[in-house]
């Protein structure tokens, strides 16, 4: 298990796992959704995937780029435990006042350590990285609360970010099948 409360899966998948049928941002169509928002909602929960975030972090991070809009309680629950700072990530530079990709302090020549809740494809945490990227930020991790990707496969390795993640899919699904046993 990656995270070390031991826990956290059965009590993320309870919480968040719904089935139906859903389409994902990716355009891909799953039979289930994990909601993070029923997690991020929870002020216990939200601290206990924090504190495990928190672990995955590399040591030389100048900021927290928390993506909206599930990245961003995350990584504020993140900050007040490391005391690292977070800029605020938008999905688009927003088209009026300052116009900012990204609120918060100022981030050319910082390394950004990318915080996001769940990721499939990584299509937002791509899109997030370039634009960083192409603002002078050095980003290269992304933490995620949960990672859905399909097998052992980085779906960010084409653009160089790795991927850390507190849960995984099938960490998930093992949580759920030991809870139906």
């Amino acid at each position: 298990m990656t995270t070390t409360d031991t826990a956290l899966a059965a009590d993320i998948d309870a919480t968040c796992r719904l089935t139906g049928e859903f389409t994902l941002r990716s355009g891909q169509v799953s039979n289930e959704y994990f909601d993070k928002y029923l997690f991020e909602a929870d002020p216990q929960l939200l601290a206990r995937v924090a504190r495990e975030v928190a672990q995955l972090l590399p040591g030389d991070a100048d900021l927290l780029g928390g993506l909206e809009m599930g990245g961003i309680p995350i990584a504020t629950a993140v900050s007040q435990l490391v005391g690292i700072p977070v800029v605020f990530v938008r999905k688009k530079a927003k088209e009026y006042g300052t116009a900012k990709l990204a609120e918060g302090p100022a981030f050319d020549g910082k390394r950004i350590v990318l915080i996001e809740d769940v990721i499939t494809t990584g299509g937002a945490v791509r899109d997030a990285t370039n634009a960083l990227r192409e603002g002078g930020a050095i980003v290269d991790t992304v933490v995620c609360a949960i990672d859905r990707s399909a097998g052992a496969a980085n779906p960010l390795e084409d653009i160089s970010l790795e991927v850390r993640a507190v849960l995984t899919k099938a960490e998930l699904d093992a949580a759920r099948a030991a809870a139906q046993a």
